[in-house]
């Protein structure tokens, strides 16, 4: 590549499912490297295949980058300017370039039945010996040809690359460095189905020829492809692009990522309540690092540190964990008013608040923000600021080293206390109530432990005066006088 040439990487998914971690990881590790170089970034749809297309993955795979915020500068754009990129509109360019192929000599048409196909692999299984077409039909004459194209009755055969049946091939990987293959272990693949469409191998090369990609960087489960991608190149006589596979992305146990691990949806991650900075600086170092201690980095600092040189030859494990603590982090950094409005509409989807509870919700706000690390937290989170009647086990009121009456007389003497309390601020509650712990006779943990449950309804919760102060004396008090009547059952049933 010439110093002129700009830098221009791709994304081509194929809508045959949703948009999943493993799409999107090799995805930014492309976003990133053609924005460290000022190039640019294509966006192509693979929908070649037409059978296995699901409804709907191509438009969720275009929200998952909006969401993500991850812009293009060549590809399908609803109402853009850019593209469209749609191989099923190009079929008539991919048709020209095999037709040459096979002029040329270096490719064939076959019209071997699927079901000559299958007993031909069965056999092969039968013998142990690696499965592969058997290139019965690239030494036909044309009349043999012809011929063959009469029998299957209008049925159009496919088209076949023309393997050297000799020697060996080698590219050279970015991250692996030199890889080479024998040409023996290479069968004469397909370049175009009966159905008229280009297999992979075919539409992908070409488009990256003519669209200009300089840097093809995907999964690694594609070495083993590139072999043929480059005989294909000396083939057409053009420059291959410069190759760089990334390692898969494996679950904690070592064994490939599924389901089960966080292969998910990457709008399920959106769902749940992760924020976009914070899923593209995790998935950024899913195989790649600027040093040994650095984690959280903004995306203009992911641009300016990221090379192809550090990414790793290895796989990257995925962490849910590790995500969740990052996601906590970035959600620490927001304001509480930016804050408040990611918020509110898990809210409201809970039946909790409404917009109208928005500045109630902004007094709740500071003392949550710290201790959650989805935004879909909040719910199990803060439920208790906007419930009228709490459900909880009694028996938490009782605390550690007490009896049900005797946590009842000190939640009594508390709850008097209160009564009187002005302002009600937090500052005045712990004033008040800190003391109290030691004319009872009690520890501070033991005293607060029963408060803390009887405004909360839970034993771990936000700052407990803190808390009292937002909930306000006209919600906490009822809850205390209602938490003495459980705590009198308990200890009446003792």
């Amino acid at each position: 590549m010439s110093e002129r040439q700009i830098v221009k990487t791709r994304m081509a998914p194929s809508p045959t499912g949703m948009p999943h971690i493993g799409n999107f990881r090799t995805l930014v590790f492309n976003w990133l490297f053609a924005r460290h170089h000022g190039g640019k970034f294509v966006l192509r749809i693979e929908d070649t295949d037409v059978a296995r297309k699901v409804e709907g993955a191509m438009d969720a795979f275009l929200e998952a980058l909006r969401w993500l915020e991850l812009d293009w500068d060549e590809g399908p754009e609803v109402g853009g300017p850019n593209g469209p990129y749609l191989q099923s509109q190009r079929l008539p360019i991919y048709k020209e370039r095999a037709e040459w192929l096979i002029a040329h000599r270096y490719a064939y048409r076959c019209f071997c039945s699927t079901e000559r196909l299958a007993a031909m692999r069965q056999e092969q299984q039968q013998r142990k010996e690696p499965p592969g077409y058997d290139r019965r039909c690239r030494t036909l004459s044309e009349s043999e040809v012809e011929l063959q194209a009469t029998l299957a009755e209008g049925i159009n055969g496919v088209v076949r690359f023309k393997v050297p049946l000799e020697g060996t091939t080698t590219f050279h990987d970015l991250i692996h460095g030199d890889i080479t293959f024998p040409n023996s272990a290479l069968d004469d693949f397909v370049l175009m189905k009966s159905d008229g469409y280009p297999t992979y191998h075919m539409a992908h090369l070409v488009d990256d020829h003519m669209m200009g990609i300089t840097h093809v960087m995907r999964a690694d489960e594609w070495i083993s492809s590139t072999p043929r991608h480059v005989l294909l190149y000396d083939a057409f006589g053009w420059e291959p692009p410069k190759f760089a596979h990334v390692p898969q992305i494996l679950a904690p146990d070592k064994s490939k990522l599924s389901k089960r691990h966080g292969a998910t949806s990457v709008l399920a991650y959106r769902d749940m309540g992760y924020l976009p900075d914070a899923l593209v600086n995790y998935l950024a170092l899913l195989g790649w690092a600027f040093d040994a201690t650095t984690e959280i980095m903004s995306r203009e600092e992911l641009i300016r540190n990221f090379s192809m040189e550090k990414i790793n030859k290895t796989g990257a494990v995925f962490d849910i964990n590790k995500l969740d603590w990052m996601n906590g982090c970035y959600i620490r950094q927001l304001s509480l008013p930016d804050l408040t409005s990611r918020l509110m509409p898990y809210l409201e989807k809970a039946g909790l608040a409404t917009d109208a509870d928005r500045e109630y919700f902004g007094r709740v706000m500071p003392l949550v923000q710290e201790r959650i690390k989805k935004l879909s937290e909040i719910v199990e989170f803060t439920d208790f600021f906007f419930s009228d009647k709490l459900e909880y086990d009694g028996s938490l009121l009782v605390a550690k080293g007490l009896t049900a009456q005797s946590s009842l007389a000190a939640l009594r003497t508390a709850r008097e206390r209160m009564e009187a309390i002005t302002p009600w601020d937090h500052a005045t509650l712990e004033e008040v109530i800190r003391p109290l712990a030691g004319e009872l006779g009690l520890k501070t943990g033991q005293l607060f432990g029963i408060l803390r449950v009887a405004t909360t309804g839970r034993t771990a919760a936000p700052p407990l005066f803190e808390t009292m102060e937002v909930l306000g004396r006209e919600r906490v008090m009822p809850r205390l006088t209602d938490a003495e009547k459980r705590l009198a059952l308990l200890a009446a049933a003792s």
